[in-house]
């Protein structure tokens, strides 16, 4: 990391509790800036990634007016000593994917980060951007994008000369064995791992390339007049009500197994929170290690909507919630019991 930034911040020292990446997004500051909420809970937060206006990232494009706000929240926040980390992580960048134009605007955005607020990382999916931050920028440490999946020891390896740190395949965040793996081999590479802690997403979902390519280009896809309603397929998924304990089979971390998970995993998480609508009451979750209410509604996509008139009860989870869940060998078909937990955590709103 660069000599005159914050901290190294993504392996927590030992005995401090867990720390987090969260992702910013620009807010109105009614009743908060995203700097105000980071400001609250600034012990807990090691890092904010984001992306640069009107450049693709995996997610609809922050509008281009909004980089005088954002340019000076992370100077703000940078000031308190929290990394950031600049996203490049889109899934297509078209005719540029190869191109000596992508490498230069990438190279002019770092530079104007640094030349501004400073950057201490860069997150991405492009092989090419990668080679060519590590090759520009040697001080800046690059990431791998949670959606390059991956979640092997190979595929670390393979991917070794281009990464200095990784974002875990979402699918083994509750796989023990998995992760004891992919930390062993980072560590005698001097690599680091990050999980993304509050991901909605189904296990496995064969549509995730398709949806978040269509996120990203959501905003063309609105202003044609041919446009297809076709729902993502959790939403679809869970419309059917016999299918619904299978959200207790996704990915995420209850806040309050954070810390057990850590005590497994040792690195990083991350915080989904560039398009929540409510980022504060998942980044106070996740600094709190505590919370009080529809467990659906703290990730991203959240299921508030799709399990409507109940909600997911935060509070009902049997005590050896965490234990159980760590099943690595997923054999969800012969193991039933998140069937048999569903009816306990599903209740009615009111109730």
């Amino acid at each position: 990391m660069k000599s005159d930034g914050p901290p190294d911040a993504v392996g927590a020292a030992d005995g401090a509790g867990p720390r987090f990446s969260v992702g910013y997004q620009p807010m109105t500051g009614a009743p908060d800036f995203f700097s105000d909420i980071v400001r609250d809970y600034r012990e807990a937060v090691a890092e904010v990634y984001f992306a640069w206006p009107g450049d693709p990232s995996g997610r609809a494009p922050v509008a281009d007016d909004a980089v005088e706000q954002t340019l000076g929240e992370l100077g703000r926040m940078r000031g308190w000593g929290i990394r950031l980390n600049l996203l490049f992580n889109a899934s297509c960048y078209g005719a540029e994917a190869l191109s000596a134009a992508l490498e230069d605007r990438v190279t002019a955005r770092i530079r104007a980060m640094l030349d501004g607020p400073g950057l201490d990382a860069v997150t991405t999916l492009s092989p090419l951007i990668a080679r060519t931050v590590r090759s520009r920028f040697p001080d800046i440490e690059v990431r791998a994008s949670v959606n390059l999946r991956l979640g092997t020891v190979a595929a670390l390896r393979y991917a070794a000369p281009f990464f200095d740190s990784y974002t875990v395949q979402r699918e083994y965040n509750r796989d023990p064995t998995r992760l004891a793996e992919l930390q062993a081999w980072a560590a005698g590479e001097g690599k680091t791992l990050v999980v993304l802690a509050n991901s909605g997403c189904l296990n496995g979902c064969p549509f995730q390339s398709f949806h978040d390519n269509a996120v990203a280009h959501e905003r063309e896809i609105g202003r044609r007049d041919d446009t297809r309603p076709l729902a993502t397929l959790c939403r679809s998924h869970y419309a059917d009500c016999s299918h619904r304990a299978d959200f207790l089979r996704g990915s995420w971390i209850r806040p309050e197994d954070v810390p057990a998970h850590r005590r497994i995993f040792g690195g990083l998480y991350k915080l989904a929170t560039r398009l929540h609508e409510r980022p504060c009451m998942v980044i106070g979750a996740y600094a709190g290690g505590r919370f009080h209410g529809n467990l659906a509604d703290l990730m991203e996509p959240g299921h508030g909507l799709s399990f409507a008139p109940g909600i997911v009860a935060n509070d009902a989870f049997p005590p050896d919630w965490f234990e159980r869940s760590l099943c690595g060998d997923r054999s969800c078909e012969a193991c039933r019991w998140c069937d048999e937990i569903w009816p306990r955590v599903y209740r009615l709103a009111s109730g």
